[in-house]
Formats: C-alpha cells, sequence, structure tokens
C-alpha cells in the first residue's frame, strides 16, 4: 500500500497497446478536437462581435462554448500527444489538474444547461415578461452561480480522491485521469469520495428533473401555438438542447453508477467519450448550424473578411 504523493507517475493505458490503433486513436481525436475547437471558436466570436447576437440566449451559448471548448482541451490533446509518442505517463499534479478542471467544466456545464433550459422556459411560456424575468443582472448572476457549483464540486472531488490509499501498479485504464478509474486503485473503499459522488449525482438528476419539467411546460404550450411555422422554430430550439442534456447526464450516470471492474472493457471506454468528447463536439454543430441568426452572423463575418482581403 502506497499513499499518492507528488513523485506517483500514473499510466494512462488508453484504448489499447498496439500501435497501430494508437495511430488510429489519435488520429480521430485530432480530427474531432478540431472540428470542436473551430465550431467553438465560431460561435464564441459571432455572439461577441455581432451586436444582435447580445441577448441571453447567446450569453448563455457563448458561456457553454466556453466550457466545451476547456472541457474537451484537458484531456483530448493529452491523449493525442500520449497515443503518438507512445509516451502514457502523468505526473500526479497533471491527474490532479485533470481531475479538478475535468469537474469544475463539467458541474458547470450542467447548471449552465439548466439555466439554458429555464431561458428557454420563460421565452416560450412567458414571452411577454421575457426581458424583465430574464435580464442582464439576472443573466451574470445564473452563470455566475453555475460557476460557483462547478468550483465547489471540483474541490470537494479532489480533495476526496487523491487522499485515499492505492494499491498495486497506478495504471489508469482510461485516456485520461477519470475518478471511477482512479478509485478502482484503492485499497479500500473512500467513503469521503463516494458520499461527494453521491451528492453530485444528485445535484446533477435534480438538475436533469429541472430540466424535464421545464421541456413538459416548453412542449404543451408549443403545442397549443396556432402558428405551425411558431411550433416547428420552437421545437428545432428546443429538442437539440434536450437530446444533448440527455446525453451528457445519461452517460455520466452510468460511468459513475456502473460497478468497475479491474480491466473495463471497451464498452466502459467509449461511454466516458461520451461525456467528454461528443457534447463539446457536437453542441456547436446543433446551436449553429440549424439557427438563422448564427447564419445571418456567420454571413456577414465572411463577407467582412472577404472585404478586408480585397482591400
Amino acid at each position: 500500500m502506497v499513499n499518492f504523493t507528488f513523485g506517483n507517475i500514473f499510466f494512462l493505458m488508453g484504448f489499447s497497446d498496439t500501435q497501430e490503433v494508437q495511430i488510429l486513436h489519435a488520429v480521430l481525436f485530432l480530427l474531432i478536437y478540431l472540428t470542436a475547437l473551430l465550431g467553438n471558436l465560431l460561435i464564441i466570436t459571432l455572439t461577441t462581435e455581432d451586436p444582435r447576437l447580445h441577448t441571453p440566449m447567446y450569453f448563455f451559448l457563448r458561456n457553454l462554448s466556453f466550457l466545451d471548448l476547456c472541457l474537451i482541451s484537458i484531456t483530448v490533446p493529452k491523449a493525442i500527444v500520449s497515443s503518438l509518442t507512445s509516451n502514457n505517463t502523468i505526473s500526479f499534479l497533471g491527474c490532479v489538474s485533470q481531475v479538478f478542471f475535468f469537474f469544475l467544466l463539467a458541474t458547470t456545464e450542467v447548471a449552465l444547461l439548466t439555466v439554458m433550459s429555464y431561458d428557454c422556459y420563460v421565452a416560450i411560456c412567458y414571452p411577454l415578461r421575457y426581458d424583465t424575468i430574464v435580464n442582464h443582472g439576472a443573466c451574470v448572476q445564473m452563470a455566475a452561480s453555475s460557476w460557483a457549483s462547478g468550483g465547489l464540486n471540483a474541490i470537494l472531488h479532489t480533495a476526496a480522491t487523491f487522499s485515499i490509499a492505492m494499491c498495486g501498479s497506478p495504471e489508469v485504464h482510461q485516456f485520461f485521469c477519470d475518478v471511477p478509474q482512479l478509485l478502482s486503485l484503492a485499497c479500500s473503499y473512500n467513503i469521503g469520495e463516494l458520499v461527494v459522488i453521491g451528492l453530485s449525482l444528485m445535484l446533477d438528476f435534480g438538475c436533469f428533473v429541472f430540466i424535464d419539467i421545464s421541456y413538459i411546460h416548453i412542449f404543451s404550450t408549443v403545442l397549443r401555438m396556432p402558428s405551425r411555422e411558431g411550433r416547428s422554430k420552437a421545437f428545432s430550439t428546443c429538442l437539440p438542447h434536450l437530446i444533448v442534456v440527455t446525453l451528457f447526464l445519461s452517460s455520466g450516470f452510468f460511468a459513475y453508477l456502473h460497478p468497475l471492474p479491474k480491466s473495463p472493457s471497451l464498452w466502459d471506454l467509449l461511454v466516458s467519450v461520451f461525456y467528454t468528447v461528443v457534447p463539446p463536439t457536437m453542441n456547436p454543430l446543433i446551436y449553429s448550424l440549424r439557427n438563422k441568426d448564427m447564419k445571418v452572423a456567420l454571413g456577414k463575418l465572411r463577407m467582412s473578411i472577404v472585404h478586408q482581403t480585397g482591400s
């Protein structure tokens, strides 16, 4: 039995120890990362530069894009480098950093997605009172509360996880330092971390229930709309959001509630992709490609670039 110390080095076992598979994994992750990077940076740029997009919905979307950009950047680049160099080690501080920032960003994203469902609920169910309820001050407070909840959860998880004693080789069967895999190295059950995970899952489930209730009210209101175009616009706005939330939370619930074997299957590793890699990549596609205002802003940005290049 040894304690986690600053001298520890962890081994991220990833998906395979075969060189060909590692190269394929690196190429796929690189393509996904570049797609997420471009998409989220584009949303941040458009919602910042275009005055017409300075509304509560796009304020939250800009925050979401920033979160997604950071979330995928703390895990995927390291995994790509490890696969290409066949160096799968990560330092103690590197592992601590991944755990802390992952929980900071993931928890903040869950809270922000909940806030976005509330924003959608007010916009559709109470359109005449929208500007009063979701004003600039309320937006800032809700975003700040989301970040504060993420910071608190990250501190609790990091402190509880790295206070455990480890038995055997420090091999993490994952492409990043994920808490379930780290807990599988523990010599005995860590009550503190289990309590923190339980509280975190309860809060996440509470957010999920709140989001579901919001959408029940939203869809009941949408179905009563006389305009077919209005119903179509409302569904196209809300359904993608609900899909992203469901995918993000359901995969996270599975990973943290599923009994983890000492040697996880490929399915266990793939599930982690659904809450670390897929949402940051899919969010820009879902929120921008079918959004008329974003398309107009993108067209204006393209014309501005062409004009500057031509001059």
